[in-house]
Parts: C-alpha cells; sequence; structure tokens
C-alpha cells in the first residue's frame, strides 16, 4: 500500500564516472565559486589524491585560498569550528569536501556557521537552518556513508559524548562527484566497514516507517549492487568497476534513507560511536544483523523482499522464513568481509551496557521502527552481542 502522503527532494547534482574529477572547474563555475576552500582529513591530504584534484583545476578561473586537513574519523565540533575560522579569514564563498563522512559531515558544519554564524548547536535537530547555505560540492572517497545526497550532519560533541544530528534539506551539497579512481585506495577493512554502512543505510530505509514508493526502489537497487560488487572491492580493491558499483550504490543508498529515516541500528551506531569512538562502518556492520532480528515480527514481507535483492533464494518460504534467511545472508557478507562481531573487540566494558543502551534509546533514529523497542530490549541484544 501507499503511504498517505510524502515527499521527496533530490537537489544535489549527481556526476557520475571514472574520471568525472577532470571536469571539477567547470561544476565550480556553474555554482558560481571563486574563491574556494578544500575539506579534507591528514592521510588524504599525503596520500596525492588532493593534490590530483588541486592538478584539475589549474587552469579554472577561480582560486583555492585555503585547504583545511584536520578533520578527524569521527567528526567533531571542535574541528568546525576551527574549519570556519580559517574560512572566514580567507574570505571563502564556497567548499569542496575531499574525503568520507566525517569530511563531508565537517564541511556541512563549517558551510553552515560560515554562512550564519553562531554556535553550531544552535542548529540541532530538525530543519533549524535558517536559508540557503554557500556552495558545497563533494567527492567521496569512500563508499558507504551516502553523505553527498543526504540532509544530515552527525558531528561527536566531547563534552557530552554523544553525536548531533543536524537535519535540513538545506545541508545537502549542491554537486556530487562520483569518480571510483578516487576510492581505489581504500583499504579492505574500510572498504567492507563503509560498505556495509551503506548495505545498513539502504535496508533500514526500507523498513522504516517513513519508507515510500521513491525511496524503496533506490533502497532496493542499492542492495542489490551491494551484493554483487562489496566483496569484489574488498579482496580485489583495483577492480574499478566494483569501486563504481559500491559508489553508486552508496549513494542510491544515501538517497534512500535521506527520503526515509533509519532505525535502531543507526541508533545503536551513534550511541557506540559517541560514548566510545567506533568509527561509525563498524558499528553499523556490528549491529545490522541483531538490529534486523529485532525487528523481524514488526516487517517479515519488508524483510523478505531484502532477502530477494540480496539473491537468496527464497522460493516456498513464508515472509518470515524468507526474512531470517536475508538476515543470515547478511550476516555472512559481514563474516565474508572480516568485520568485528562482538561488542568485547572493541573493548568495551560490559559494565557500561546499560549507560550504551540508555544513549540508544535517547537517539532519534529509533523513531523510525515500526514498533518502538523496550529498554530492556536494547540491553538483552547489547548482551547478546558482547
Amino acid at each position: 500500500m501507499l503511504p498517505e502522503s510524502f515527499q521527496f527532494h533530490m537537489p544535489t547534482r549527481i556526476v557520475a564516472g571514472p574520471g568525472v574529477v577532470e571536469n571539477l572547474g567547470e561544476e565550480l563555475d556553474l555554482l558560481g565559486v571563486k574563491h574556494l576552500m578544500v575539506v579534507t582529513d591528514d592521510f588524504l591530504r599525503h596520500s596525492g589524491l588532493v593534490e590530483r584534484v588541486l592538478e584539475s583545476l589549474k587552469s579554472w578561473g577561480g582560486e583555492v585560498v585555503a585547504i583545511f586537513d584536520q578533520v578527524l574519523p569521527n567528526s567533531e565540533l571542535a574541528q568546525v569550528n576551527k574549519g570556519t575560522e580559517l574560512a572566514r579569514e580567507n574570505t571563502v564563498d564556497g567548499i569542496l569536501a575531499i574525503g568520507g563522512g566525517s569530511v563531508i559531515d565537517t564541511a556541512k558544519g563549517i558551510n553552515l556557521l560560515l554562512t550564519y554564524g553562531e554556535d553550531l548547536l544552535s542548529y540541532e535537530g530538525m530543519d533549524n537552518v535558517p536559508g540557503a547555505l554557500k556552495p558545497l560540492a563533494v567527492i567521496p572517497t569512500t563508499a558507504g556513508t551516502g553523505s553527498e545526497v543526504t540532509p544530515f550532519a552527525v558531528i561527536r560533541d566531547n563534552s557530552s559524548k554523544s553525536k548531533i544530528a543536524f537535519t535540513s534539506a538545506r545541508l545537502q551539497p549542491n554537486l556530487a562527484l562520483l569518480d571510483p579512481n578516487f576510492t581505489l585506495s581504500l583499504p579492505p577493512g574500510l572498504t567492507a566497514s563503509t560498505g556495509i554502512d551503506a548495505l545498513t543505510h539502504a535496508i533500514e530505509a526500507y523498513i522504516s516507517t517513513m519508507h515510500n514508493p521513491i525511496s524503496d526502489a533506490y533502497a532496493l537497487q542499492a542492495i542489490r549492487l551491494i551484493k554483487e560488487s562489496l566483496s569484489t572491492a574488498t579482496n580485489h580493491p583495483n577492480d574499478l568497476e566494483a569501486r563504481y558499483q559500491m559508489l553508486v550504490a552508496s549513494t542510491l543508498a544515501g538517497v534512500a534513507f535521506g527520503t526515509s529515516m533509519v532505525t535502531v541500528v543507526h541508533a545503536l551506531a551513534h550511541a557506540l560511536g559517541g560514548l566510545y569512538e567506533v568509527p561509525h562502518g563498524y558499528a553499523n556492520s556490528l549491529f545490522l544483523p541483531a538490529g534486523m532480528d529485532l525487528q523481524l515480527d514488526d516487517v517479515p514481507e519488508r524483510l523478505a523482499d531484502i532477502a530477494r535483492a540480496l539473491n537468496v533464494d527464497v522460493s516456498g518460504l513464508s515472509h518470515r522464513e524468507a526474512a531470517l534467511a536475508g538476515i543470515d545472508a547478511v550476516r555472512n557478507l559481514i563474516a565474508e568481509c572480516k568485520l568485528p562481531q562482538r561488542l568485547r573487540e572493541f573493548k568495551i566494558p560490559k559494565e557500561e551496557l546499560n549507560e550504551l543502551a540508555e544513549k540508544t534509546m535517547a537517539d532519534g533514529s529509533i523513531l523510525g521502527c515500526v514498533r518502538f523497542p523496550e529498554l530492556e530490549e536494547i540491553e538483552t541484544l547489547l548482551q547478546k552481542l558482547y
């Protein structure tokens, strides 16, 4: 059945294919950018990828006036503030993010403060961005977060050990350049964990309360592509076709959950990342099968659809049996990618699991669940995963 009503907004221009970064200057001209700041991290700054981008801009009529390369694996408020100071000092009128989700989210935060000032926390929550932002272009170097097309930024507040969510269509980048050449250097562990992050986005988008026919189509196609290409991209990192498919799948999943929200898996992952700084992709890979199990009896038909998208043979099975087969397929894919499957592998103190459960229950992502879980269910889930 169709929802009574739904909305879909996709303002980001997507340009995809090997070598598309060479056209960045023309795209920046279309955005009216003349004084550009690059936001990235220290590894990428010295990996040669940032230099390749700068080389492509040599004939561009504008100027790269600043490079901010202090982004951490978990985006933090302090780095947003530092990047904003640098941008103001150099009269920046456009931002280019080169990196994964933390880099992109940091760039979104910088863009918000650069445009409107104030304390970033004053914009926390839903639709608190007062107006249009300066142009933001993105070159993702991981195939996972989908932040290149989403209206979200998730930034850690060290003082409260929490991940703060900012949600507004105005945070969506103006341009996403999907060039698989920029993901070739991603090591196997990060290829796998960011790929499962994208799979989590697609699966949760499909089972959330806010799913709609458009997000469904994006989510299922993302799941199909990830099933086809994640193992190859992880185990054969120079396979450009697999890298390209994963990059497109990540963006499809980003469009899906940007419209339809996520569920308890992300609530768990945000809590784990906020308290213990566990990278988001690893956190999602840890919680995804358990989160699907928790919602099995709430959305069995939808989980059965996901099993089919994962190319599981469900002929003759009930919806519930098919859903269980799909969850097993996800669990097997995570194991195949050699990702952690126990909380103890992250050295989480067992006596702090109750606090982790409480942080999970307070996270807004949990509102996407068809049935709101009980605290005791979350505590039991965490105990089983320890």
